[in-house]
């Protein structure tokens, strides 16, 4: 719709900081390198057309310069939400953590309800093992959006981390139920179902993940252990040769 919207009417910007953002998830490079180039030339005071920018350099790993033009667009737009949210996402990039609890905490200032802030918050404390912060963080970005895989995934490692293995495998049960070929929450259940012993249910669980991602050499090296654990000693060794 976005793509079509812009076709229709080029000068029109709006919701163009999400299409890049789209592009740049699937690593279309391609396409947001010409969005980016467009919509700068034709719409250099635009808020907007310099987050498209910033995600083109983002995609690049060139983060600095990706964080200059999420800046650019802050300075023609103090109050622009997504702008602050993804010069959070930059400085995680850089490890400047600090940098982003600031960024985040600005979207969240303007924004209350941006899940995406709190998702990157949430992170942040996982990643220096605040582990009961990050859950409450998690906990915020699921009440403003209910029906995401990712954010429950995020909240099962975090109670994966806490060893509260039950309420991880609800979380998990949850992201599952939302997106079933999520195949990360597949793999983080199959590790929590090896921490309660309950190795039959793990190994099928890792088998699912294999489905998705055959190569993976930290999925055979699992299931070898399952095997192993099992009495399996060949199947063990084959899975830990794949490794």
């Amino acid at each position: 719709h976005l793509e079509a919207g812009h076709a229709l009417c080029p000068t029109d910007v709006t919701g163009l900081e999400y299409l890049s953002t789209v592009y740049w998830h699937l690593k279309q490079d391609v396409s947001l390198s010409y969005l980016a180039r467009r919509v700068s030339t034709s719409n250099p005071t635009s808020p907007e057309s310099w987050i498209c920018v910033g995600n083109c350099f983002s995609l690049q790993k060139e983060h600095d310069l990706a964080l200059k033009f999420f800046q650019r667009s802050l300075t023609l737009s103090p109050s622009f939400t997504y702008a602050h949210t993804l010069s959070g996402h930059e400085y995680v990039s850089n490890e400047d953590f600090q940098s982003a609890i600031t960024c985040f905490r600005s979207a969240l200032t303007t924004d209350p309800s941006h899940y995406n802030a709190w998702y990157g918050l949430g992170a942040i404390y996982y990643r220096q093992e605040k582990f009961n912060l990050a859950g409450s963080h998690f906990e915020r970005a699921i009440n403003v959006n209910p029906t995401s895989s990712i954010l429950y995934c995020h909240l099962g490692m975090v109670r994966q981390a806490e060893k509260r293995y039950f309420d991880a495998l609800s979380a998990l049960n949850k992201a599952l139920e939302i997106e079933r070929c999520n195949p990360q929450a597949r793999y983080q259940m199959s590790t929590v179902l090896i921490s309660l012993e309950r190795y039959p249910e793990a190994l099928e669980s890792l088998y699912l993940v294999l489905d998705a991602a055959p190569r993976e050499a930290s999925v055979h090296f699992l299931i070898g252990k399952v095997h192993k654990k099992l009495g399996d000693s060949y199947k063990a060794m084959v899975h830990f040769v794949r490794a």
